[in-house]
């Protein structure tokens, strides 16, 4: 990707939305948008009762980070399951390979930001079947 067609500062209207049931996602930083080839970035929105299914990322560590809203989290590990309450400031390491799951327990909408490790799970996304995409607002 030349650099003029890369993105270094880029907001959520700057990039499309993909909308599934439980709620949308802005991937801020991912190959199509900044060119980065290591990493993808999004901003979730969780609708109030609504969750992802648990899934895991393979041999892909995650970073959650909770900007607003209250939620509960689930992170599987071979020796134990942790299941916590998350809130505003709240960051969550999700190791690779363990099965996570994001539910939002609360009144309003849970927000965060998501960074993998590498890129690859926004496309996945992209492509399934309950996956709606909004162009961008700033087309």
């Amino acid at each position: 990707m030349s650099t003029e067609k890369k993105k270094f500062i880029v907001s959520a209207d700057d990039v499309e939305t993909q909308v599934f049931p439980w709620g949308r996602l802005n991937w801020l930083s991912e190959p199509r948008v900044t060119g980065t080839e290591k990493m993808a970035t999004g901003l979730v929105s969780l609708e109030v009762g609504k969750g992802h299914d648990s899934h895991n990322h393979d041999d892909c560590e995650e970073i959650l980070y909770i900007i607003s809203g209250t939620g509960e989290q689930t992170i599987e590990l071979e020796e134990e399951t942790i299941k916590q309450t998350v809130k505003p400031g709240d960051l969550i390491y999700v190791p690779a390979d363990a099965v996570h799951s994001t539910i939002n327990t609360g009144k309003e909408k849970l927000i965060f930001i998501a960074v993998y490790e590498k890129s690859g799970p926004e496309a996945f996304l992209r492509s399934l079947p309950d996956c709606t995409v909004q162009p961008p607002k700033n087309g």
